[in-house]
């Protein structure tokens, strides 16, 4: 079952790229006590997803921490070189890049995608949600392939 809003965030460790190589990140240290904003892609320097979900999210950034936002979050079911790679490709040094790289926590969202027709394996569906304190408030999952419900101008939409 997927998660909701009103849902608690589950306790899981994703992985960020540190000056040394890859960090642990607790799920807890992301969200407790903080406004954040999920976004998930179902692959870094895929199409849709270096085109047009993290570039929204990247020329934003400001206006999206301007709403009361502490974190801006990008999360992909990829390792944390990958990610750490992809955000410098994208200069995304306001986002923080998450990987998830056995899609601990994408299966603990029940939020995972089935990717092995693309060679993909599993992987996340693409969404975005707004956590306040742990807590779920929106979620907004793609229905099918573009980037619409999940964009950076459609979560700042629910930020005002």
């Amino acid at each position: 079952m997927a998660i909701k809003a009103g849902d608690k965030i589950p306790d899981c460790t994703l992985k960020t790229m540190g000056d040394k190589g890859p960090l642990d990140i607790a799920t807890q240290d992301i969200f407790s006590g903080k406004k954040v904003l999920l976004f998930a892609v179902p692959g870094a320097f895929t199409p849709g997803c270096s085109l047009t979900h993290l570039p929204g999210y990247v020329v934003n950034a400001d206006k999206i921490k301007a709403q009361g936002v502490d974190t801006i979050a990008c999360m992909s079911v990829n390792d944390a070189f990958v990610m750490g790679a992809w955000g410098n490709d994208q200069n995304a040094s306001e986002i923080l890049m998450l990987a998830d790289g056995n899609a601990d926590f994408t299966a603990a969202l029940g939020l995972e995608l089935d990717g092995s027709g693309f060679g993909m394996g599993t992987r996340s569906q693409r969404f975005a949600m707004i956590v306040e304190d742990g807590t779920v408030s929106h979620l907004n999952v793609e229905d099918g392939p573009g980037v619409d419900a999940s964009s950076a101008e459609t979560m700042m939409t629910l930020l005002s």
